[in-house]
């Protein structure tokens, strides 16, 4: 047996067994979305602060606003928190809480707007979230952070809090689903970013998310996060991860509390996107990079080694043996991908059309997903800078964040 075909049967052993793997934890991951779709409703919900960093205005951003004055929960405060009154989603916020009639089936206690101001050694997103932290109108017993972008449900508070009922849960955390848009970019971005999110699950190997997650207040204070973890640096949801990490404590995933987003982009900008996440995650969460790194250059280099092995003059015998190895294991990750179809139409009814129009793309676009990450995986290992709205930010460690521009 040539060298090159022992070499390929070798890698593409440990990648199937990997690719069962990964399909089993998709199996599980849609058996605890179905679990938690059929758990009642809590009755743990106490007044909770929702606070929300926001930079300009985002594509149906006054939609996602509708949905976070009008939460499901008896009483709540929401902080919106911008950098400066320049920011045209400044005039905007205070324009419309100012004409925001309090509803009757809605516990909405105060929403009110505030300006952070700049500042050199951190992120724009975590300063503005520090700033809301000291100008909250009172001190509520829970801390929910959401993000602008995000499409919320009007139970998401009740569900994303109801986890802290249990003294074991630190922090309960969801995350975002991305709709297949009108572009291909946009598609393989949904196929990308869910291929993340079905990581998550009923287990101890959660990591928060900025965009929806929620801590007690004595916790988050406890944890020192503001002080220790938060201030100099650019992710919110890797610093409380890892202050959760360090005090022993529990991350909860809420099914419940996959928000959508839907905006469309295009493949420059989403190259610039999936750099960026890998990129803060190898700063902020190392051992996930080196995972990530593993796990794809196995996935893409027995492709390339099958192909080689295919196309080699003297392997005729080998070639089928080859084809078909390669062909099963884009069968079992296919079958995976199509799980991710299948938890969107479950937790997104109400986007029953689109996804039936467009839903495909988790699957039909994921062959094109290893490469895209294993491409990520390289650029974050030879580049600490990142661009965030405008904003560039050298990450010269978990613990040092330089500013290199801002748009004042």
């Amino acid at each position: 047996m040539p060298l090159l075909f022992k070499v390929f049967v070798v890698c593409a052993i440990v990648l199937a067994a990997q690719s069962l793997f990964s399909l089993r934890d998709g199996y599980r991951f849609l058996a605890y979305l179905r679990r938690s779709l059929r758990a009642p409703r809590s009755l743990y919900n106490p007044p909770a602060t929702v606070i929300v960093a926001v930079k300009g205005l985002d594509e149906g951003f006054e939609r996602n606003l509708e949905q976070m004055l009008a939460q499901d929960y008896p009483d709540y405060d929401l902080v919106f928190s911008v950098a400066s009154e320049s920011d045209p989603a400044y005039p905007f916020l205070a324009l419309r809480l100012r004409a925001h009639a309090p509803r009757q089936d809605c516990g909405l206690h105060e929403a009110k707007v505030v300006i952070a101001g700049y500042a050199s050694g951190r992120g724009e997103k975590v300063n503005n979230l520090l700033a809301a932290l000291r100008q909250r109108p009172r001190a509520t017993p829970v801390l929910v952070f959401a993000d602008a972008d995000a499409r919320m449900k009007s139970d998401w508070l009740r569900s994303l809090v109801a986890p802290l009922h249990d003294p074991a849960v630190t922090v309960s955390t969801g995350f975002r689903w991305y709709l297949p848009g009108r572009s291909g970019a946009s598609r393989l971005r949904a196929a990308w970013d869910t291929s993340i999110a079905t990581m998550l699950g009923d287990h101890r190997r959660n990591f928060a998310w900025g965009g929806s997650m929620a801590v007690r207040s004595a916790d988050f204070d406890g944890m020192q996060v503001a002080e220790r973890y938060w201030s100099a640096s650019v992710s919110d949801d890797y610093g409380l991860t890892r202050a959760v990490r360090d005090a022993g404590g529990w991350i909860r995933f809420e099914p419940r509390c996959l928000v959508t987003s839907a905006e469309e982009i295009g493949f420059k900008n989403l190259l610039r996107w999936t750099n960026r996440q890998i990129i803060v995650t190898r700063v902020y969460a190392a051992h996930y990079w080196r995972r990530g790194l593993a796990s794809y250059t196995l996935f893409c280099g027995t492709f390339l080694l099958g192909l080689a092995a295919i196309l080699a003059p003297g392997l005729a015998i080998e070639r089928p043996l080859a084809a078909a190895v390669l062909v099963s294991i884009l069968v079992l990750g296919s079958v995976k991908a199509r799980l991710r179809s299948r938890v969107a139409e479950l937790i997104f009814p109400e986007e029953a059309d689109l996804l039936q129009e467009r839903g495909s793309c988790y699957w039909r676009w994921w062959p094109l997903v290893p490469w895209l990450m294993l491409f990520n995986l390289v650029i974050a290992g030879v580049t600490n800078r990142i661009e965030w709205r405008g904003v560039r930010y050298e990450l010269v460690s978990p613990h040092e964040v330089r500013v290199q521009r801002q748009d004042e």
